[in-house]
């Protein structure tokens, strides 16, 4: 398939952030062939506006381009326009059950409002949300969950999870439209995996003009929540589907940032990090490798530049196999040797090998 005539290049570009409300904001492109945007959700109280600004600094550095903030309740609105109003990046307001918040949510300053009309009220009251984004000329972010189907479309014993969700979302896209609202990303999310691969093909087919957010829901605490979300994430961006994407996990949010890099860089669609190449130690590794790698992980974590570090733990696996690294050190008997492109730089002795892998580094 060509590059032009994948289903990410052929969705309709909508604008987060940089409107009226937020112009301090930088535009963030989503869809329409723009590259695959990271985002997270905050998860500091939604009263304390300085938690909150705090977390965003955080997620801002290590690469977050949008971030959600869930406003649970109507006294909660002044903080989120205080976020709003000082945040260096777009702000997603996350409504549920109320139409209210989410059309002051519009008024105050949010860059996309994302809600579930089956719990905002019905459609009735989704009119006036509608409304509310097209006065403040932003985006609406339709979410649909698994937990939260329609009663009557839940029942349903004829269609498989994946159909009742990509119907659900395809149904609220076609009433959104209708009403003249096309400014509109999608999402259909489930904590199984082959669920979510499935759903999301099913949207990319049916609803294909449509930006979609992609994500495994609920999925677990980092390690089993980054290894699932690889799998079903990994699966749709290879194919072409996804503008933009949130690693969702029971841990720091800055941690679900590096997560989405890491996948984005593993499958060459954006490169932000360092990439860290090294091998799983064997009998013949004769120096620390496992404390080696983990603290050049660590040093470099911090450098935003696409370069290849590779830590190999003998010269079996380096520098040979580790040739196309930009740098990195093939270990020996307390030893190692340094390698820039698979030419040999200098050696040096174990305790010494971060130390000057990093000031390689820093010539490149």
């Amino acid at each position: 398939m060509a590059t032009n005539d994948l289903p990410r290049c052929l969705t309709r570009q909508v604008m987060v952030g940089g409107h009226a409300g937020a112009a301090h904001t930088r535009a963030v492109p989503l869809g329409g062939g723009a590259p695959v945007v990271v985002q997270s959700m905050l998860n500091a109280p939604a009263t304390d506006v300085e938690a909150n600004l705090a977390q965003i600094e955080a997620l801002a550095q290590a690469g977050c381009e949008v971030v959600r903030m869930a406003i649970p309740r109507r006294d909660c609105l002044d903080a989120f326009e205080a976020v709003c109003a000082a945040s260096p990046l777009p702000v997603v307001a996350d409504i549920h059950f109320d139409a209210h918040i989410a059309i002051e949510a519009a008024r105050r300053g949010a860059a996309k409002l994302r809600i579930n009309p089956g719990n905002i009220g019905g459609l009735a009251k989704t009119d006036a949300v509608i409304d509310a984004a097209r006065e403040a000329g932003i985006p609406i972010r339709i979410g649909v969950n698994a937990g939260s189907l329609d009663k009557e479309l839940a029942a349903r014993t004829d269609l498989t999870l994946p159909q009742k969700l990509a119907k659900s979302a395809a149904d609220y896209v076609a009433y959104f439209e209708g009403r003249g609202f096309g400014d509109i990303v999608v999402s259909a999310k489930a904590h199984d995996v082959r669920a979510t691969i499935e759903t999301y093909r099913l949207l990319a087919r049916d609803i294909p003009h449509i930006p979609l957010h992609i994500g495994v829901t609920e999925a677990g605490t980092a390690f089993q929540g980054i290894i699932k979300s690889a799998c079903g994430l990994g699966v749709l961006l290879e194919q072409g589907i996804g503008d933009t994407l949130r690693i969702s996990l029971t841990d720091d949010p800055v941690t679900e940032i590096r997560a989405c890099w890491t996948l984005l860089g593993a499958l060459d669609l954006r490169q932000r990090h360092p990439e860290l190449i090294s091998c799983p130690t064997c009998g013949r590794c004769q120096v620390d490798l496992i404390g080696l790698a983990k603290q050049v992980e660590k040093r470099i974590e911090s450098i935003e530049a696409p370069i290849k570090v590779a830590v190999m733990g003998c010269v079996v696996n380096g520098p040979g196999e580790a040739a196309d690294a930009d740098i990195g050190v093939a270990c020996g008997d307390g030893s190692g040797v340094v390698f820039a492109h698979g030419k040999i730089v200098r050696k040096v002795e174990e305790d010494d090998i971060v130390d000057v892998l990093m000031e390689e580094i820093g010539k490149l």
